[in-house]
Order: structure tokens, then C-alpha cells, then sequence
């Protein structure tokens, strides 16, 4: 784990350096571009730093991310999953790459957890799911949504997944994994139809 935690600071590191050097031409479009990538290779050298101390699953609680006792699946007929969502609703409304509101963790075969993604979570300015001109953005990704509340109380909002801990084979900014996987008996049993 030191190793691998090393290794991963160790690139963050070789990020920023590479943001840093990159030209800043403000007046060309390849030069905006330019600007935007580096800084995007900031925000993400930022995240992977803010969340390595995370890589150990206690260090996450500590910060206040509260676990949810069961692992999330695609139940829209997609594939893949959440793992299962560690949420600081202090962090709700973060722009910060560094403030995450979820983590996401799945089991790690040991009896553990293994951080594999997070999300920021930003609430719709008029609650209307049929307006979007307060969308926000990350590293140069838009948020997806507006998006009605996942669980009761949860405004209408912005999300932003970033798979930085496990490579997403769909893409890293999809909303589930289809690299991760739920173990049996641990997803939230389904309400039977009334």
C-alpha cells in the first residue's frame, strides 16, 4: 500500500510539473486550450493528493464521509456499480478538487475497503430538472444533471464523478464502474410492489 500510495504521489508530482511548464498563450485558441489542460492536470494532481490519505477507509470516516451500509448497482439495466458511497454533506456544493462530497469504496477481498472513485454533488440554483444554466464543471468536464435526488431530501443537482482510484473501463467520469462489482447479499434489497 506505501508503495502504491508513493508511486501515485510520485505521478500527481510529475502532473503539476507538467501543468506548470505548459505555455499560457491567453491570445490562441491553442494557447486557451493549453491553459485549460494545465489547469486540469492541477485540479487532478490536486484530488489525488487531497484523497490518497483516504486510501486507508478509517482516515475517510475520520474526515466525516459517513459509509452506507450497502453497495450500489446499476439498477437502470446498465452495468457496473457505485461501490458503496461515503458521503460528508458538509462537502455538498464543493467546487473544490480537493472537497469531494462522496467517496466510493468497494470490497477489498479482505474483509476491507478499497477506495476506487469520488464525486462532488452541487445543488440546481432553481430546483427545475428542466434548466440547466448553472452547470457547473471540473478539470474542464461538465457535471451531469440536473439530476432529481437519489434519496429523500436530496435536492435537484449537479454531479461529477471522477474514477481516479480504478480505471473505468467505460470512462472516467461515468456515473457507475463497470470494473466494479457488488458482492452478493450486499446491495439494498429491493422494496416489493404494493
Amino acid at each position: 500500500m506505501a508503495r502504491h500510495l508513493a508511486l501515485t504521489l510520485s505521478t500527481a508530482a510529475a502532473l503539476a510539473v507538467t501543468a506548470a511548464a505548459a505555455p499560457a498563450a491567453a491570445d490562441t485558441a491553442a494557447g486557451r486550450a493549453g491553459t485549460d489542460a494545465a489547469n486540469a492536470a492541477v485540479q487532478l494532481t490536486t484530488v489525488y493528493r487531497a484523497t490518497a490519505p483516504y486510501l486507508l477507509h478509517a482516515n475517510a470516516v475520520k474526515a466525516g464521509y459517513v459509509p452506507d451500509k450497502y453497495c450500489v448497482t446499476d439498477r437502470a439495466g446498465g452495468t457496473g456499480s457505485l461501490g458503496y458511497p461515503h458521503f460528508n454533506h458538509s462537502l455538498d456544493n464543493s467546487l473544490d478538487p480537493a472537497k469531494p462530497a462522496a467517496l466510493y469504496y468497494e470490497d477489498d477481498g479482505r474483509g476491507g475497503k478499497r477506495l476506487v472513485g469520488v464525486q462532488w454533488v452541487v445543488y440546481d440554483r432553481d430546483q427545475n430538472p428542466a434548466t440547466d444554466d448553472d452547470r457547473p464543471s471540473l478539470f474542464g468536464v461538465p457535471f451531469k444533471g440536473p439530476l432529481r435526488g437519489n434519496f429523500p431530501g436530496q435536492p435537484v443537482h449537479y454531479g461529477l464523478h471522477l474514477w481516479l482510484w480504478k480505471k473505468n473501463p467505460k470512462g472516467v467520469n461515468e456515473t457507475f464502474n463497470s470494473a466494479v462489482t457488488c458482492l452478493p447479499g450486499t446491495t439494498r434489497p429491493l422494496k416489493p410492489a404494493s
